[in-house]
Order: structure tokens, then sequence, then C-alpha cells
């Protein structure tokens, strides 16, 4: 059944665009005030300023480059000397790139990694003990159809998504017991900015679905009686993810390669 957010808080990582920006949308429509959180300030203060004018509640926008080591301990920090705790947590942030992996450059390959994997670690970390004690909100984490199976040409990018889903997914058995619901979103290509960053169209692998279509599975899920640790959103997708599940890790691994063009 629909859940009211309204009275809670969700902070959104990544909030500046795509699906961050769609999360926050949909979730300031169902009465949760956002506090949204990227890089660009520009981009939080109007998206920030729409919410507030559409739906009404407060939109707080915080930039912060989730990529520096203890981003997590230092947002909340933050948040917390402003008087703002939050109920719901949704770890969108990421970014991916194409092309072999003795060719990408160290730096970029660090990058990444610390905010793919070490913000979402670090940022759950600092959360989850308000997330848990309230209970009236929810820990989601963006992960990818790529998480699946190893992925030739996206070898870091895969690699970081599929420490996202399994975290998550231990999270969520962990936390059991509590009123908070934990769900890992895996997307397939998603109209957004996530492939100009790539630098290519070979990283585009079946349909692609929009962030209000992404964002909908998830909130549906989470509406469930019994929320599930992850989902596959769109059914070309699941059929896919599946199938790498059931395939010879050799097989799916020959399979993805050929598919991103490694």
């Amino acid at each position: 059944m629909p859940i009211s957010y309204q009275g809670t808080r969700a902070l959104i990582t990544g909030a500046s665009s795509g699906l961050g920006a769609e999360f926050a949308r949909q979730w300031a429509e169902r009465g949760a005030d956002v506090v949204l959180v990227a890089r660009r300030l520009d981009r939080l203060e109007a998206l920030a300023a729409e919410l507030e004018k559409r739906y009404g509640g407060t939109a707080t926008p915080v930039a912060a480059d989730l990529a520096r080591p203890g981003a997590g301990a230092v947002l909340r920090k933050e948040l917390n000397g402003r008087g703002i705790t939050v109920q719901t947590l949704i770890n969108n942030a990421g970014f991916g790139s194409h092309g072999s992996f003795a060719e990408q450059d160290p730096d970029h390959i660090a990058r990444m990694i610390q905010l793919n994997v070490g913000a979402v670690a670090d940022l759950t970390r600092a959360f989850l003990p308000q997330l848990t004690a309230d209970g009236r909100g929810a820990l989601v984490t963006v992960a990818s159809t790529a998480a699946y199976q190893p992925t030739p040409a996206m070898a870091v990018y895969g690699a970081t998504k599929a420490f996202v889903l399994s975290l998550t997914e231990a999270i969520a058995y962990e936390t059991r017991g509590s009123a908070l619901r934990v769900l890992a979103v895996s997307p397939g290509p998603v109209a957004t900015e996530f492939f100009d960053v790539v630098g290519t169209r070979d990283a585009v692998v079946g349909r692609v679905a929009t962030a209000a279509q992404v964002v909908t599975a998830a909130r549906r899920a989470l509406e469930r009686r019994n929320t599930p640790a992850s989902i596959v959103a769109g059914l070309g997708n699941r059929l896919s993810a599946r199938a790498a599940q059931l395939a010879p890790r050799r097989l799916a691994l020959a399979t993805t390669g050929r598919a991103l063009k490694a």
C-alpha cells in the first residue's frame, strides 16, 4: 500500500540530476522534507526551490564532495549542527567509465571506488543507527544490473556495484528485526547524464528506462508488505540478471564482454 512520508526527512545523494532529482521529487510529493546533496550547489538550489514551490515541504541543499574519505561523518556532523535528523537515506551518487582497465587513469579509478563504494559504506554507517532507531523511513542504495556479472570494459564500475548490492542485502538481513525498510535497486541503462560522464554509448546495453520508471519501481518495492532486499528494475533487466546468475560464470563473462564491446 502507498506510504506517506509526512513528517520525515530524506537525505538523497547525487541529487543534482537524474535519478537523485527524481527520488527527491517523488519523496517530496509524498510528504517528505528532503536534504539534497551533490557537488553542484546551483543545481541543488534550483531543485530545492522547485520542490518547495510545488509540494510545500522543506528542501535543504548541501554542497559536498562525497568522493573525499570520511564524507559520511562530515556530512552527519554538519546536519547535526543544523539540527537536522533524517529518517531515510538514499545512496544514489556514483559514476562509471568505459574502456580497458589497463588504460584507465589511476586517479579516476580511485575516485570512482571512493564515491561508489567508500561513500556508500561511510554514509550508511554514519546514518544507519538513527534510521533504525526511528524506523519510519528507508535505506535505499542504487546498484546496477552490472552487479550481477563481471563487466569487461566497465570492470571497476561493475565491481563497485556488486559491492553495493552485497552490502545492502546483508544490511537488510541484519536490520530485519527493525521497522526500517532496506532496498538495493538495480537499474539497467537510464536516460540520465550517466553516459555523458562515461563518454560513450557503447556502455548502453538493452532498453533505456526513464528515471521516473526506476524510482517508481523502487518506491513500489518499499511499499510491499515484505520489502525485498533487492530488485532489478525492468522486466528485461530482471530476465538478463537471472540468466547471468544461472549461466556458467565463463559464459556470462563472455556474453557481457561482447555486449560492452570490450
